[in-house]
């Protein structure tokens, strides 16, 4: 008897020990968000964001259905949707900017072609149904892709998107302000079906610094957020609802 006393006696002092060294590293390894109201941060390169006609950061984000909101303010949330690792599970909700919401990150759902479900209209569709401008923004260099599009009172009018394999979505009238933008100001990615020294067609596409430009007619240019002259805020991080996933649209059998 006294021998198992000793045994599980020697057991408890194993485990506290083990508790008290492993425990201080898990809570180091716990995320931590700043939440101390701090100057807007500029972000829209390699990024995909939303812009709400509203000051209500919590109404957007619950039309969005996020989950787990932390307050968390500029510097916290673009350094989150900027992380290798953080930036595919989250999303920043910003503090109002000028009467604007935005919502950025990489999970946000992007235009797809017909071999995928599309997620990004019906979710715009449901924000234009409360707020009555919303407008969407992807610039990714990386993989030639890029996207805008505008809903007001929940009417489409214009989106745009174009990919590697070339425009993906194309609705609605070309606007004054792409228009403004001029064919002169895109950039050469690549040709596509050439042949000999003649050619084929070319595909032309957008750069990051246009979808910043439009944004700017439409919004806000969020490039350029650091030079504007508003108090310090906070906004929230937020996890990316699961069902903002790509999906491959199931064949019938």
């Amino acid at each position: 008897m006294i021998q198992l006393i000793v045994i599980f006696a020697l057991i408890a002092s194993t485990l506290a020990v083990i508790a008290f060294v492993v425990a201080p590293q898990l809570v180091q390894k716990r995320v931590i968000f700043g939440a101390a109201p701090d100057l807007p941060k500029s972000f829209g390169c390699d990024m995909a964001w939303l812009a709400v006609k509203s000051d209500d950061p919590s109404a957007v984000a619950e039309l969005l259905e996020l989950t787990a909101l932390v307050p968390a303010n500029w510097d916290a949330g673009i350094g989150t949707i900027y992380d290798a690792k953080l930036g595919d599970m989250y999303v920043f909700v910003t503090p109002p900017v000028k009467g604007w919401i935005f919502v950025a990150g990489v999970p946000l759902p992007l235009p797809v072609g017909r071999s995928f479900v599309d997620k990004l209209t019906p979710l715009l569709a449901r924000l234009s149904s409360t707020f009555r401008d919303v407008q969407y923004f992807a610039a990714y260099p990386d993989i030639d892709l890029f996207a805008w599009a505008r809903l007001e009172r929940g009417r489409m009018v214009r989106a745009f998107a174009i990919g590697d394999d070339g425009v993906i979505w194309d609705r609605g009238r070309l606007t004054a302000e792409e228009k403004a933008l001029g064919l002169k100001l895109f950039e050469l990615r690549g040709i596509r079906g050439r042949k000999g020294d003649a050619g084929g067609a070319i595909i032309l596409h957008p750069t990051d610094e246009q979808v910043l430009q439009l944004a700017r007619s439409w919004s806000i240019d969020t490039g350029r957020l650091d030079k504007l002259d508003i108090a310090p805020a906070h906004g929230f991080i937020a996890h990316a609802p699961a069902q903002w996933r790509s999906e491959r649209v199931r064949k019938a059998a």
